[in-house]
C-alpha cells in the first residue's frame, strides 16, 4: 500500500465525522488564500508609498485605507480562523482516536482463536495503541495546518506568476528542486523505517511476555538474561533507526539551506529586475514575504510527509489486522437459535488446522438432550478440537454440526454461544472484581443466583473469608487466587449462565481430591437435564457418563459406557488400566489421576 493510498485510508476513518472534516478542509483553503493575500496586499501598500515618495506627492487616504484595511482584515481572519480550525481539529482527532480504538478492539475480539494463538497479545495491544494514536496525530496535523500548506503549494504558488512571472518562476523552480530532494529522502528511508517498526513490535512483545511470566523469571533467576535480551532488541532497534535519523537530518539541513538560498535568490533577481524597470519594490517585498511563507509551508509539508513515513509501518500493521476477516461469522440474516433443548449431532465432520493433517476426521455422533458424554484420548487426538467446533471457535471444512436439528452455521453466533457454557482447563479470569467475573455470561443475574452458583461450585466458603468478598479484585488472570479457587469461580460462572449445553474441559484438574469430591456431587446435580460433554475428565465423571467416545488421531475409534469399553479390552481398556485402574484388583485408584 503506497503512502498516498495509506493516508486516504486514514481519512476514511473519519466515519460519521466526515462532514466536519470537509468543513475543516474548506476552512484550510480559505486560510491559505488569506495567507497568500497578505504579502500581496502588503506589497501594494509598499508600492503606493514608494511611488508617493518618488513623486513627492502625498498618498491619498482613499487609496491607502482600502489596502491597509484589507491587509488587516486578512490578518485577523487568519488568526481567528486558525484558532477555530485548530480547536475543532483537536477535538475531532481525539474523538476519532477513541472511536478507532473501540472499533479495532471489537474487531479483534471477533477474530478466530487461531489468530490469537499465532499473534502475541502484547503485539496486538501495541498495534491498536500505535495505530489509533498515529491516525489521531495525522488527522490533527492535516486539518490544523498541513492541508492549508498543500493548497498554498499546489494551487496558490502558481498564481505568483501573475504578480511577476520572473520572480514567480524562480520561486517555483527552487521549491520544485527542494521537493525532488525531499522525495528522494522519503524513498530512501521508507524501507528502513519498516524494519525499525518491526523491532519496536519485537520490543513490545518481549516486554509483555516477560512481564506476564515474572514468577517463572524470578524462580529460574532469569532477570539478568531477560533484561539483556531486551537490551539486545533495543540495540538492534537503535542500529536500524540511526540511518533513518541521519537521512532526515540531511533533509533538515537541506531545508534550511533552501530557505536561505530562496530568499537570497529572490532578493538578487528582484534587485536586478528593479534596476531594469521590470519589478517594483512592492513586488520584491511581496515575493520575499511569499517566499518566507511558502518555505514555512514547505517545511510543514515535509514534516507531514515525515510523520506519514514514520507512521506508515504502524498503520499498515493496524490495517492488516482490520482486514483480517473472521473465519467464523454470521451468515446474512442469521436467525436466533432461542433456548436450545440440547440435541447435538455431528455428521461426517472433518477439520484441519494446517490443511495437511486432519485434527478431526469424519466424526459422526449424536448426543441426546440431557445426556452426559465423555471424550477420552491422548493429547492431540481431537477431543478439544471437536468441542471447539461445537461452539464455533472454528468451522469444519466438511460435514456439519447441528443443535436441535439446525446447522449451527445458519444461526447467529451469539445465540449459539449463549446456549453453551464452557469451563476451560485453564481458568481464565479478568483482573476485575469476582462479581464482575461471575456476571460475564449473565450480567442480569441476581445476588441470590450468584450465591447459589458459588455454593454449588464449592466457592462460597473461600470468598466469604475474603475481606472484600465479591468485591475482591482477583489480579491479572486471577493470579491472586490459588489454582483451585480460580477454577471454582470459573465453574460458578458457567453455572450462573445456566446453559442447556455444558462443556467441561478437565474442569476439576486444578482441584484437590477433597474439593473435587464435593464438586462432583454438585456437578452431578447441575448436569441433570442438561446436555454435558466432558473432555478427559477424572475417573468419577467418566464412570458416571452415559457414554464415552474414545478419540485417536482425530477419529472416534470406540464408543460405549465405561464398563462396556473396559469389557471390550480395546484402546480404552488399555488406557483405563494404565491411568485409572489398579491392574491387580481392577478397581479404581486415586481420583487424582487424569486421562491424557
Amino acid at each position: 500500500m503506497s503512502l498516498f493510498r495509506l493516508y486516504l485510508r486514514v481519512l476514511k476513518q473519519l466515519g460519521p465525522e466526515v462532514r466536519l472534516g470537509a468543513l475543516l478542509a474548506f476552512a484550510n483553503v480559505l486560510l491559505a488564500i488569506a495567507q497568500f493575500a497578505e504579502p500581496v496586499l502588503f506589497g501594494r501598500i509598499v508600492d503606493l508609498l514608494s511611488k508617493a515618495q518618488a513623486t513627492g506627492v502625498a498618498p491619498q487616504w482613499s487609496d491607502l485605507v482600502p489596502l491597509a484595511g484589507a491587509w488587516v482584515g486578512f490578518g485577523l481572519f487568519t488568526i481567528s480562523g486558525g484558532v477555530l480550525v485548530a480547536l475543532h481539529a483537536d477535538r475531532l482527532s481525539h474523538r476519532r482516536r477513541l472511536a478507532i480504538m473501540a472499533s479495532f478492539f471489537e474487531h479483534v475480539l471477533t477474530l478466530p482463536l487461531s489468530f490469537h494463538a499465532s499473534t502475541h497479545s502484547g503485539r496486538v495491544l501495541k498495534v491498536m495503541l500505535d495505530g489509533a494514536s498515529g491516525m489521531q496525530g495525522l488527522m490533527l496535523s492535516f486539518f490544523r495546518e498541513h492541508f492549508a500548506s498543500f493548497i498554498a503549494l499546489v494551487i496558490l504558488l502558481p498564481l505568483s506568476l501573475f504578480i511577476n512571472w520572473q520572480l514567480g518562476l524562480l520561486l517555483i523552480t527552487l521549491l520544485a528542486i527542494f521537493t525532488i530532494l525531499t522525495a528522494l529522502v522519503l524513498r530512501r528511508t521508507e524501507t528502513l523505517q519498516g524494519s525499525v517498526e518491526r523491532y519496536h513490535s519485537s520490543l513490545a512483545e518481549h516486554a509483555s511476555d516477560a512481564l506476564g511470566n515474572v514468577p517463572v523469571i524470578q524462580s529460574f533467576t532469569r532477570v539478568e538474561l531477560e533484561a539483556r535480551a531486551l537490551r539486545n532488541v533495543a540495540d538492534k532497534l537503535l542500529a536500524a533507526q540511526i540511518p533513518v535519523l541521519s537521512w532526515w537530518a540531511l533533509a533538515a539541513v537541506a531545508t534550511r539551506a533552501s530557505a536561505t538560498l530562496t530568499i537570497l535568490g529572490i532578493f538578487l533577481l528582484g534587485t536586478w529586475l528593479n534596476l531594469n524597470g521590470k519589478a517594483t519594490v512592492g513586488e520584491i517585498v511581496a515575493f520575499m514575504s511569499l517566499a518566507t511563507m511558502l518555505i514555512g509551508r514547505m517545511e510543514q509539508a515535509v514534516g507531514f510527509m515525515n510523520a506519514v513515513l514514520l507512521q506508515a509501518p504502524k498503520l499498515r500493521e493496524f490495517f492488516d489486522v482490520v482486514d483480517t476477516i473472521p473465519a467464523v461469522r454470521d451468515v446474512p440474516g442469521a436467525p436466533d437459535l432461542g433456548r436450545a433443548k440440547g440435541l447435538i449431532q455431528f455428521e461426517d465432520v472433518s477439520f484441519s488446522y494446517d490443511g495437511k493433517r486432519a485434527a478431526v476426521a469424519d466424526v459422526t455422533f449424536t448426543v441426546n438432550p440431557g445426556e452426559t458424554v465423555a471424550l477420552v484420548g491422548a493429547t492431540g487426538s481431537g477431543k478439544s478440537t471437536t468441542l471447539g467446533l461445537l461452539h464455533r471457535a472454528f468451522d469444519p471444512q466438511s460435514g456439519r454440526i447441528l443443535v436441535d436439528g439446525r446447522d449451527i452455521r445458519e444461526v447467529s453466533l451469539a445465540s449459539l454461544r449463549r446456549n453453551i457454557g464452557v469451563v476451560f482447563q485453564e481458568p481464565m479470569l479478568f483482573a476485575r472484581e469476582i462479581e464482575e467475573n461471575l456476571r460475564v455470561g449473565r450480567p442480569e443475574a441476581t445476588a441470590e443466583e450468584m450465591k447459589s452458583a458459588l455454593e454449588r461450585a464449592q466457592a462460597a466458603e473461600f470468598i466469604a473469608r475474603m475481606p472484600a468478598g465479591l468485591d475482591t479484585v482477583v489480579g491479572e488472570r486471577g493470579r491472586s487466587l490459588s489454582g483451585g479457587e480460580r477454577q471454582r469461580i470459573s465453574i460458578a460462572r458457567a453455572l450462573l449462565k445456566d446453559p442447556p449445553i455444558l462443556i467441561l474441559d478437565e474442569a476439576t484438574s486444578a482441584l484437590d481430591a477433597g474439593t473435587e469430591a464435593k464438586l462432583q456431587q454438585a456437578l452431578t446435580e447441575v448436569m441433570a437435564g442438561r446436555t454435558t460433554l466432558v473432555i478427559a475428565h477424572r475417573l468419577a465423571t467418566i464412570r458416571n457418563a452415559d457414554r464415552i467416545f474414545v478419540f485417536h488421531e482425530g477419529r472416534i475409534v470406540e464408543a460405549g459406557s465405561f464398563d462396556d469399553l473396559v469389557a471390550k479390552g480395546g484402546r480404552f481398556a488399555s488406557l483405563a488400566k494404565a491411568q485409572f485402574m489398579d491392574q491387580t484388583t481392577a478397581r479404581p485408584v486415586s481420583a487424582g489421576i487424569v486421562t491424557g
